[in-house]
């Protein structure tokens, strides 16, 4: 691993081989993965350190799946703000929505848009038209249902 000046960090082979099978499954031993590679635990175990340090890997963590329990509604909003001044406040206020799962401030027709998972559609209208178009600084939303998520991923290396 080599970091540039600029802070980008470069990886070798064996660091991709590494994050792409934690990207796979995270709860991979180290002792299968160093077999794998062929290379000692503590090799790996110092290169996971190093991928942490470095902020490549920024986190582990469990990914549940919302529609088992009930969250079968996916939707992507984007929001209008009355000013762009405005976003601190609206992010703010959309922190407190647990239904809203990301937020992205954007280039193009929308100051912001969301990821919101709900139950079901009346749920979904509930929150866009109790939650969301309540907050200060929200002029308006335009919302996009999606029917099907054929790609779920993080880049390969």
């Amino acid at each position: 691993m080599r970091i540039h000046e600029n802070g980008q960090v470069e990886i070798d082979g064996i660091d991709k081989l590494i994050l792409n099978a934690f990207m796979d499954n995270a709860n991979i031993p180290v002792s299968q993965l160093a077999k794998e590679l062929g290379i000692s635990n503590t090799a790996v175990h110092q290169r996971i350190k190093k991928l942490e340090t470095s902020g490549i890997i920024s986190a582990t963590k469990v990914i549940i799946n919302p529609a088992v329990l009930g969250y079968s509604t996916m939707s992507f909003v984007g929001v209008f703000m009355d000013k762009p001044s405005s976003y601190k406040l609206v992010i703010n206020a959309l922190e407190q929505i647990p239904e809203v799962v990301e937020a992205h401030f954007t280039t193009g027709n929308y100051g912001i848009f969301l990821k919101i998972l709900s139950r079901d559609n009346l749920h979904l209208m509930n929150v866009l038209n109790k939650k969301l178009q309540q907050i200060d600084g929200v002029t308006r939303t335009e919302t996009i249902i999606s029917l099907e998520q054929p790609i779920d991923r993080q880049i390969k290396l």
